[in-house]
């Protein structure tokens, strides 16, 4: 294993990383910017008024993208592994 294996196999795990977790983080974003929006509107000024609407929006997306995430980790164990059985 030389140095542009290492690099290839560390960028494969950064891009799975951010696949996986790009549905929780998006959703999160949204909610966010809608509440900011909500809060801006009605000059509601409170903090903690976003907390429990993301908590629930990440469980949700989390639940409904499961197959999706799971399928990435997978693809890139599957890789690693055929790699590491070849002998890079």
């Amino acid at each position: 294993m030389n140095e542009a294996d290492a690099l290839d196999i560390v960028q494969s795990a950064i891009w799975a990383v951010l696949m996986a977790s790009s549905p929780a983080v998006i959703a999160a974003m949204v909610v966010g910017i809608a509440i900011a929006l909500l809060q801006a509107l009605t000059q509601i000024q409170e903090m903690t008024l976003t907390f429990i609407p993301k908590i629930i929006a990440i469980l949700l997306i989390s639940l409904v993208s499961a197959p999706f995430v799971g399928s990435i980790i997978m693809s890139f164990s599957t890789s690693l592994y055929a790699r590491i059985e070849t002998g890079f």
